[in-house]
């Protein structure tokens, strides 16, 4: 039944929800505004989904999004500006560590950023995939296309030179992997653009995402009934079986309702499939299959005190934004973020991100050679530092530390396996002596979704090689199945400027309420001035 054409009840309608992510959450505060009732299903025993905040290093940490990618029109850059959160840009400059451990001269690793990111070959990237999208092999991947065109750079410079620059470039841009969770190689040069996000800047959420959390909460918490524990195993949509036209099972029984909303993860589809009765469309359920899902997680480090946080030599004098003009396409950037506010202060820290490239040092632990990409949370501002670095890991790396913390025997086991792992990194930082008791490790934290079920074993949506049109994927499931009396959001069905991202889910929840709402003729009692989705 075409969702404009519902037949209209005096009752309020009944909705049930999948999850208590930012995607659930908003959807639930905007159907209840419109007059529905609500029960959210949440099978963890806290809400929030990936949206979590852990104390075990001490002072509180995300375990899941750090970042506000753009700001102009996003709701959740206006609700971490409503909430007092502290959120902060930063310096880009990122330290360069080759193989063998050597650290890379500054004015030579930001030519590397230039040659990317100011006018560069990023940019070449996203536009040239936007204009010839339905012609390019959907196998040609993003590396690919690097590979081409730094073929041709430092060709004025000594051979061996230029040999040398254009594999370092290239060792430069696997950074992509941390951005969306997967490795370079595998970014979709046929989609790339839809990887770009909101314009303007890209924010650390310094102080943690627990306000932002509490206050998109809110309404739901007050409004609907909320059953923690509550693992769905089944989704159907069977009519005239009693009292509703959609059902969710849990292990405490069925339950009906006039529509049910799934947010689950699109890793949690990927597994779960089976859980829709009657069977998923072959087009949906084909979307979800092609639509790549990343592993991107984080491994926390805290310190006495922050032993490395002195700035680097050659340092630039003020803050320096790469892409000052604002010609690259904005981008879920985690490492060297682009668009970020310039200050014009003279930093006093150490860089912001640090970059070890293919460590052939660390061949006992990491004989893959899986690059290291790591924070300075040290540079935070003075409210919310301490002295943590914060690595971001992605893939096939980041399955292998999921393993390391799932196989540990105890606590003191993984932290010992984590720390012995990351230690040919930190080690090479300034200022590191084994004998100072300040350079050693007070706790390490490692977030490990790729263990977690509910996550679907890894951690967001991403455009992999093989993809014939991502967009459409994206749409179909944006759709969803309202004939059905079945809706989906989360970040994975969100608008394409903010896929992969908490603003993608948060504007999803709310999109699928808004449709539910006209589907069902509730009379809106307000909703609020925030940015939404009305596909």
């Amino acid at each position: 039944m075409p969702e404009n054409d519902r037949e209209q009840t005096a009752r309020p309608p009944s909705v049930g929800i999948v999850g208590a992510g930012l995607a659930g959450l908003r959807c639930a505060d905007v159907l209840l505004q419109h007059g529905c009732k609500v029960t959210i299903f949440e099978a963890r025993d806290r809400i929030g989904g990936r949206v979590a905040q852990s104390r075990h290093l001490g002072h509180l940490v995300d375990l899941g999004p750090n970042w506000i990618h753009g700001t102009k029109e996003n709701p959740i850059y206006t609700i971490a500006k409503t909430t007092g959160t502290e959120i902060r840009g930063w310096d880009e400059e990122e330290a360069l560590f080759d193989p063998e451990g050597n650290l890379i001269d500054a004015k030579e690793a930001e030519e590397y950023a230039g040659l990317l990111w100011d006018e560069g070959l990023i940019a070449e990237a996203f536009k040239y995939s936007k204009e010839f999208q339905d012609s390019i092999d959907p196998n040609r991947s993003f590396y690919d296309f690097l590979v081409e065109k730094v073929e041709g750079l430092f060709s004025d410079e000594d051979i061996r030179d230029a040999d040398r620059k254009r594999k370092t470039l290239l060792r430069v841009a696997r950074m992509w992997g941390a951005y969306v969770g997967s490795p370079v190689e595998r970014q979709s040069l046929r989609c790339l653009w839809l990887e770009e996000v909101i314009e303007c800047e890209n924010l650390f959420v310094a102080e943690t995402y627990h306000k932002i959390l509490n206050e998109v909460a809110k309404g739901a918490v007050a409004g609907a009934e909320l059953r923690l524990n509550s693992k769905v195993i089944r989704i159907s949509s069977h009519e005239n079986q009693g009292g509703g036209t959609a059902s969710l099972y849990t292990e405490d029984g069925r339950f009906d309702f006039d529509e049910v909303v799934v947010t689950a993860p699109l890793g949690w589809l990927k597994r779960n499939q089976q859980a829709f009765d009657p069977s998923l469309p072959p087009r949906l359920s084909q979307a979800i299959d092609n639509i790549g899902y990343g592993t991107l997680d984080k491994v926390y480090i805290t310190f006495p005190s922050a032993f490395w946080d002195v700035p680097l030599p050659e340092r630039r004098s003020a803050h320096h934004s790469i892409d000052p003009h604002g010609t690259t396409p904005n981008v879920t950037a985690i490492t060297a973020p682009v668009h970020q506010p310039p200050d014009g202060k003279e930093s006093k820290h150490y860089a912001g991100f640090t970059h070890w490239m293919a460590p052939a040092y660390a061949s006992d632990t990491n004989a893959q050679g899986w690059d290291q990409e790591g924070m300075n949370l040290a540079a935070l501002p003075e409210s919310c530092a301490h002295p943590t670095l914060l690595f971001y890991v992605y893939g096939d790396c980041a399955v292998y530390i999921a393993e390391i913390v799932a196989k540990a025997q105890s606590d003191a086991e993984r932290d010992e396996k984590l720390l012995q792992f990351f230690k040919p990194y930190f080690s090479l930082l300034p200022n590191f002596d084994p004998a100072n008791p300040d350079c050693e490790p007070t706790a390490v934290l490692a977030t490990a979704w790729a263990n977690d079920e509910f996550a679907g074993y890894c951690s967001y949506s991403n455009f992999q090689i093989g993809l014939e049109d991502g967009a459409r994927d994206i749409e179909t499931m944006r759709y969803g199945m309202p004939e059905r009396h079945i809706w989906f959001a989360g970040e994975h069905t969100a608008p394409f400027d903010s896929s992969g991202t908490t603003t993608g889910a948060y504007v999803s929840g709310e999109a699928a309420a808004k449709r539910i709402a006209r589907a069902s003729g509730c009379v809106i009692n307000g909703t609020g001035d925030r940015r939404t989705n009305e596909a």
